[in-house]
């Protein structure tokens, strides 16, 4: 498609051409997919980079062999290594998972499951907005996933996806980034093709935005922010579970304003492509911030940041949020700018506009 992309479906029969996947560092790739091949024939093998290697996916893994599948990890991590002959299905309980991305994997394989599956969340469940997500897409490419209690998720063989014209939302993540520049600069930025109203967690960044002081207007494909004063002072706690993603722009924004900012529920960004509470330590020390980890997240004293060369840990959100600090205060420079092009190959050239 001109302004899109064009996929031809199989109809849920995967196909097995290569029995080894290598992943980089991508978690997102590697739990979907770890799911997904369950559904074909044959050896699978999923394995990436050093870091990849060391990131959780067992609690993934456990549900699946409850399901019949012959898979297996090691210590909890990849590689994982699949012998597929599709996906019973069936009931499956996951319990404080340390990653919304489970659910999600197994409930878009459901509908092509031998007998639907039933699952059910007990306990601390992370990213939530993101499985509220996944199911309206579901929806709308027309599964059917009925929701019982709080966290109790069945779906059925009777309705599979079918193909349809869709539009995908801007990355409210992506954006982010240039809500903070807007902050600290103190100027207005309007970003197009995100909504307020998105059911992305990361777009509730924004309120955090106006609790210091930012104005915030919004239209259907479009969020402008607008700062004119500095940032609010005094003590802030915030919980950014259901926005995990977002800690590394809070903590750069925290160490601009005058207070001590807690971020809290958030234990899980230690398995990240970094262990990002301990890099988001490192690198806000570096810069003259005190900070410093809690049991489940961050601790910032604002002040007054200074230049410094800046590691990312292969850690594009690291990058890009120290990246915005670098438009205000001189001589912070980023190592390895390259990391960036996981989720955002552009955003250099966009920063420059600014």
């Amino acid at each position: 498609a001109a302004d899109g992309f064009e996929i031809i479906g199989t109809g849920g029969s995967i196909t097995n051409k290569c029995n080894e996947i290598f992943l980089g560092n991508n978690g997102t790739a590697l739990r979907f997919l770890t799911a997904l091949v369950c559904l074909g024939r044959g050896r699978y093998i999923l394995t990436g980079e050093k870091r990849l290697l060391e990131r959780p996916v067992g609690p993934l893994v456990s549900a699946l062999q409850n399901m019949g599948v012959a898979i297996s990890c090691h210590d909890n991590c990849p590689p994982v290594e699949v012998m597929a002959n599709g996906l019973k299905g069936g009931e499956i309980t996951l319990t404080d998972i340390e990653s919304s991305q489970y659910v999600s994997a197994l409930l878009l394989c459901g509908p092509y499951t031998a007998k639907g599956i039933m699952l059910t969340l007990e306990g601390n469940i992370v990213s939530a907005p993101y499985i509220d997500l996944t199911i309206r897409v579901m929806n709308d490419f027309g599964a059917k996933i009925i929701i019982s209690g709080k966290h109790q998720y069945t779906v059925g063989t009777q309705n599979i996806y079918t193909g349809r014209e869709y539009y995908v939302e801007g990355d409210a993540s992506s954006a982010s980034y240039f809500f903070l520049a807007a902050a600290l600069a103190k100027r207005t930025i309007r970003v197009q093709g995100v909504a307020r109203k998105s059911a992305q967690g990361d777009i509730r960044l924004l309120a955090i935005l106006e609790k210091l002081g930012c104005r915030v207007t919004d239209g259907e494909t479009w969020v402008e922010v607008s700062a004119d004063h500095d940032l609010a002072h005094g003590d802030m706690t915030f919980d950014m579970g259901d926005m995990p993603d977002m800690v590394p722009t809070a903590g750069v924004l925290a160490a601009y304003r005058k207070g001590r900012t807690m971020i809290t529920n958030v234990a899980h960004l230690r398995i990240k492509e970094s262990n990002r509470l301990a890099a988001m330590v490192t690198e806000l020390n570096r810069i003259g911030i005190n900070a410093s980890e809690l049991s489940d997240g961050l601790l910032v004293e604002g002040g007054a940041p200074h230049g410094a060369d800046i590691s990312t840990y292969n850690d594009h959100r690291i990058a890009m949020s120290f990246a915005v600090a670098g438009l205000i205060t001189p001589d912070i420079k980023i190592a390895d700018k390259k990391c960036v092009d996981k989720s955002f190959p552009e955003f250099w050239q966009e920063l420059a506009k600014l």
